[in-house]
């Protein structure tokens, strides 16, 4: 069996495979390391990219783009490993960036993923928005970081260099043990895209297993590559997919209190959303009526991990409002929290 599967996810990203895949093949230096390219579906010219400058690739092709968690959940069930690496197309990887993750790994097998330190690419002394130094979420599920607290980024000076349990590792670069992976019941398709891998991580909380944070692992992440961050639909993805987290996953004696003071405060955004765009208002309209739509389907998801998995509490989440925090009492930093 391969030890690592490296599986890059590509839709119309030939620019980021010509310019980062030759490092992930050059620094990925674990043995029996194999890198898969799975192509959702790309016109840009990727997959002759691929075949004539890559030739030694696998490359799983589909005939459309799937989106990222049903892009993976189907990659993911034609291969074969121990862990499963899912790593963007618009990551710039290190030396040893692969090794320290998987040495971590085998070090604990009750830790089923774990995420390097993800640094921007533009800005690069400085932590990168989809994951920095490790995620977390406060009481109304609003996800931030150790080292981005909502839009508040802040510079690496190594205050993370540590190991660290994490409540959820970015899927921008992702190595999940696999046999914990199909145990937890895979990434959810019907995220589409977002938060999918908050979902997992929380799914294998519940299963027990820890999320890990190495710091001896860095990367550089462009971000944006796919969907920018003004784009309306992304805002609906990321609003729709944070009612879908904690309909799933949250403990039923706090879901009853915070799913309704979570749609209030998305209605308090949507109406600062309206001064500025009308298409950033109807994002969470649409959102809140899609989620409203899947109240059946996320019933039973919720009953089947409730069947399959532990009921607990966790130190990683921050029992109060990040945005209180933040608006409020001027928290930018997230050593400023107390949990």
């Amino acid at each position: 069996m391969t030890k690592v599967a490296v599986v890059i996810l590509n839709w119309n990203g030939m620019d980021f495979l010509q310019k980062f895949l030759p490092k992930v093949i050059e620094y990925s230096n674990v043995d029996n390391t194999e890198i898969i390219v799975v192509d959702n579906g790309s016109s840009d010219g990727s997959l002759n990219y691929m075949k004539t400058q890559q030739p030694a690739i696998r490359i799983i092709g589909f005939e459309q783009n799937y989106g990222f968690a049903p892009g993976y959940v189907k990659a993911l069930r034609m291969i074969k490993a121990e862990y499963f690496l899912l790593l963007n197309s618009d990551i710039e990887v290190t030396p040893d960036w692969l090794i320290s993750l998987v040495n971590l790994m085998d070090s604990d097998p009750t830790i089923a993923a774990s995420m390097p330190k993800i640094r921007s690419y533009s800005q690069r002394q400085f932590f990168e928005y989809a994951g920095a130094a490790g995620g977390f979420i406060d009481l109304f599920g609003y996800p931030f970081c150790r080292g981005r607290i909502l839009n508040s980024i802040e510079k690496d000076l190594g205050q993370y260099d540590a190991p660290a349990e994490l409540f959820w590792a970015s899927g921008a670069c992702l190595l999940v043990r696999a046999s914990a992976y199909f145990e937890a019941g895979e990434l959810d398709s019907d995220f589409f895209a977002h938060m999918e891998e908050i979902d997992l991580c929380w799914r294998f909380k519940r299963l027990g297993y820890k999320i890990a944070y190495c710091y001896q692992s860095l990367v550089y992440h462009v971000g944006g590559g796919t969907l920018p961050n003004n784009n309306p639909h992304k805002l609906y993805l990321n609003y729709r997919n944070n009612l879908y987290l904690l309909c799933k996953n949250q403990p039923g004696h706090e879901l009853i209190f915070v799913l309704p003071i979570r749609i209030i405060l998305d209605w308090l955004s949507a109406f600062v959303y309206i001064t500025s765009s009308s298409a950033f208002f109807k994002s969470v309209f649409r959102a809140h009526l899609s989620f409203l739509k899947s109240l059946p389907t996320l019933i039973i998801k919720r009953r089947k991990v409730n069947r399959i998995a532990k009921k607990g509490s966790w130190p990683q989440i921050y029992k109060g409002s990040i945005l209180f925090a933040f608006f409020f009492r001027g928290v930018r930093f997230f050593n400023q929290l107390k949990f």
